[in-house]
């Protein structure tokens, strides 16, 4: 039976490791196997895997392409039907979706609604009130505007 004390590897198959620059008589000693002078004897010695020769490289003969809009991407936090009641302490743009009932007609105030959405809240005697998507200037998230004409 084999026991875990005496198991070895198999006869050949472990190297030990060449252990350069430790003294003349190794025979790696001195230069440790990276000759004399040059920019691979250095350290740090080797470009990087992009360095194409002093040519120049390809990413940047490449021009860019497509429409990079990540600065200007609005984020909204996704609500269903059955989450209202976790609205209320949120900030930023809101969008209600149209899972699941609701249940009970109130005034609901996000920036987005689905169509489903919309349809349940106002077939249950509610309202949708849209609110605006731009920032205020006070720095808080979107207001419900007021009508032209109407209040201050």
């Amino acid at each position: 039976m084999l026991k875990l004390n005496e198991l070895k590897p198999a006869a050949g198959s472990r190297k030990k490791a060449k252990r350069v620059a430790r003294g003349t008589s190794s025979g790696w000693g001195k230069t440790a196997g990276r000759g004399h002078k040059g920019q691979k004897s250095r350290s740090g010695g080797t470009k990087g895997i992009r360095f194409e020769g002093g040519q120049t490289p390809i990413y940047r003969r490449l021009p860019k392409r497509g429409f990079r809009n990540y600065p200007f991407k609005k984020q909204y936090s996704i609500f269903n039907l059955g989450q209202l009641d976790q609205i209320a302490g949120t900030t930023g743009l809101i969008k209600v979706l149209g899972l699941g009932e609701i249940k009970e007609a109130g005034t609901v105030s996000a920036h987005k609604f689905s169509a489903a959405a919309r349809k349940k809240i106002e077939a249950a005697g509610g309202q949708c009130i849209v609110l605006s998507s731009q920032p205020s200037p006070s720095g808080r998230g979107g207001q419900a505007s007021a009508p032209a004409g109407e209040g201050r």
